[in-house]
């Protein structure tokens, strides 16, 4: 695949069984592992993963928070 660091690999590390869908990402510069899952929710899935910093994880909860707070204003004074 190619990233905006130039081409990389992408091994899967998973187990459908119990919804693992574990990776790692190998650039020339770097690599990481991404834990990731897919949990049954009636009659779909939901997937979730995990590769943040503390600050970047930080950084994303305040846009959350913004964006949300955007949202509810909207749907607020929409009515």
């Amino acid at each position: 695949m190619t990233t905006p660091h130039g081409p990389a690999r992408l091994r899967i590390r998973g187990n459908t069984e119990l919804g693992i869908l574990d990776h790692d990402c190998v650039e020339d510069q770097a690599s990481w592992q991404v834990p990731a899952r897919v949990v049954a929710n009636g009659t779909g899935a939901g997937a979730g993963a995990e590769s943040f910093t503390d600050a970047f994880f930080d950084e994303q909860a305040a846009l959350l928070d913004t964006e949300l707070g955007t949202l509810k204003r909207i749907l607020e004074t929409s009515s």
